[in-house]
């Protein structure tokens, strides 16, 4: 028996075994080539995979639930004492693939086509193909996504611009292909398992895997994810399960899969070893989901008022909560062995050559700063970025990776994780919160979740901090600079203010094309309602298709 047939077999058996009479049920809308990436094989392997997890999942989401009302309560999140040894242990994570030891440079984006094949051939070490932040979950974009990452793993992937009629295709040399999936919350409402919407995070992992083990392993790589928004190491044990169950069952080597977990909620800051040590045998490291973070910073402490956050353009990375989580970061990642990565630069190229020199010197003493900290690598969202960030890392990165340091001097306590920063809060802070959060709603509701606004590439995160900061400030009646309160009589005016402002900036065209009226009512709604949104994307994923 060959080792496609042993594979197939194998696949049968364990499938031979599973529920009858609970078909999988496609809600979505046909979209073309849905056939090739939605096989009998997928959803086979994402049944399996709902059935056996789904309700795993479930507990460790109401889980997070206790946790927020006991934070709610007074609680503050620290080291766990059950897990002490985990911590002192001596253990190191699997050695990674060979394209995974330089990871340097790494371009994020979504999963559309033109920009798979511009940020595989960028001069970067890695790409994130982006399920998540970047991606609104439409079915369309879903289905196209897996459509075109299947054809980029099998290099045929092309693309005309149907306005220039310029051709795009792979070079010769690209960048190592890494999958988000979306996050553990989010359901995929078109797809139904015994009647129950599936796991988003199962959609996305299950039919890229079934559908592109096997050429990628051809092609000398593997199937490497970055997996998000995880509160706890029992999410990441959850994860290492369902990647044990699915190589078995697609008769993979249990360790093929890898997986860089990002650090983005700030009750994952204080489980990092624990999170490496569920994911040993398919670790490659953790990332410093930086926006992220400070969106759930606010997030977990929303009912606190002495947790009030300033302007988010002061809450900057040289902040002590900031750089005690990221010198943490490195210490934990490079005692066991583990790539350190860096956070996210937005910044996007721009036409005044002045803009564009300052824009591009902030970089530079971004990544510079993530460099001499002991980072492995860094992101950047624009390939226009490449080069500034590679030649920081270059400087101070001889070798492929800094595990060598250790950061042993770094000492990080509580206190220091939840150190809240000074400054204030003016009404610039709330403009621009209300500009950038409306304009993103409306873009994502159109299908667009990676957004240029105002000179940086916006994704999910930023939008999400913007909202949050809106209604911490207004539910705690924060005082702005000039000592007037910010009240839901002030909210509205500068809503009204600030939407008359896109308008005249957009234009009448694109005012016709968007859905700015229901951006706005969405976007007004989650700021004034009592009851806080665990994540923006879940009321707004109910309004498209």
């Amino acid at each position: 028996m060959n080792a496609r047939a042993e594979v197939l077999e194998r696949t049968r058996e364990l499938y031979s075994r599973e529920p009858a009479g609970s078909p999988v049920e496609l809600l979505g809308h046909p979209v073309e080539r849905s056939e090739e990436v939605l096989t009998p094989l997928a959803l086979q392997l994402l049944a399996h995979l709902h059935r056996r997890f789904n309700p795993q999942r479930l507990e460790l989401l109401a889980a997070r639930e206790q946790r927020q009302r006991e934070i709610d309560e007074g609680a503050l999140p620290a080291f766990l004492p059950q897990t002490t040894e985990v911590r002192e242990g001596q253990w190191r994570i699997a050695p990674v693939p060979a394209d995974l030891l330089d990871r340097r440079v790494e371009i994020t984006g979504p999963v559309d086509r033109k920009m798979i094949i511009n940020a595989l051939n960028a001069p970067v070490r890695c790409f994130m193909a982006d399920f998540e932040d970047s991606c609104t979950p439409s079915w369309a974009n879903l289905v196209r996504g897996q459509v075109n990452l299947a054809d980029a793993v099998r290099r045929t992937i092309s693309y005309t611009d149907p306005l220039t009629g310029k051709p795009y295709r792979l070079g010769a040399s690209t960048a190592t292909l890494i999958v988000r999936p979306r996050g553990w919350h989010l359901p995929e409402k078109h797809v139904l398992v015994n009647g129950e919407p599936v796991s988003g995070s199962l959609f996305d992992f299950a039919v890229y895997l079934a559908n592109n083990h096997e050429a990628l392993a051809r092609a000398g790589t593997g199937p490497y994810f970055y997996l998000p928004k995880m509160e706890s190491h029992l999410e990441a044990r959850l994860w290492n399960e369902v990647f044990i169950a699915a190589q078995d069952a697609l008769g993979m080597p249990r360790g093929t899969i890898k997986a860089t977990v990002l650090i983005e909620t700030i009750l994952a800051a204080f489980e990092m070893d624990e999170i490496l040590y569920e994911l040993r045998e398919h670790s490659a490291g953790l990332n410093c989901g930086r926006w992220d973070y400070i969106f759930s910073f606010i997030k977990k402490f929303r009912n606190r008022r002495d947790f009030l956050l300033p302007d988010r353009a002061v809450v900057t990375m040289d902040r002590h909560f900031l750089k005690s989580y990221v010198d943490l970061l490195i210490q934990t990642c490079h005692k066991r062995g583990a790539h350190a990565m860096g956070g996210m630069a937005a910044q996007i190229p721009v036409r005044d050559k002045e803009a564009n020199e300052a824009a591009m010197d902030r970089v530079r003493a971004d990544k510079l700063r993530e460099a001499r900290a002991g980072h492995d690598g860094t992101w950047i969202a624009h390939p226009g970025l490449a080069t500034v960030a590679r030649e920081a890392f270059d400087s101070v990165m001889r070798g492929p990776n800094q595990l060598h340091v250790t950061r042993a001097e770094v000492s990080v306590t509580r206190d220091d994780l939840l150190t809240v920063p000074d400054g204030g809060i003016t009404e610039d802070g709330l403009r621009t919160n209300i500009r950038v959060g409306v304009q993103y709603l409306e873009s994502w509701l159109r299908g667009n979740g990676c957004v240029p606004l105002y000179n940086l590439m916006e994704d999910a995160a930023t939008a999400e901090i913007s909202r949050a900061q809106l209604w911490q400030w207004l539910h705690h009646g924060a005082r702005t600079s000039d000592g007037a309160a910010v009240t839901v009589e002030r909210f509205d005016r500068l809503l009204s203010e600030e939407l008359d402002r896109i308008h005249g900036e957009v234009g009448a065209q694109r005012l016709l094309n968007g859905v700015f009226p229901s951006a706005a009512r969405l976007f007004e709604r989650m700021i004034k309602q009592d009851a806080f949104d665990e994540f923006l994307t879940l009321p707004a994923y109910e309004l498209i298709d």
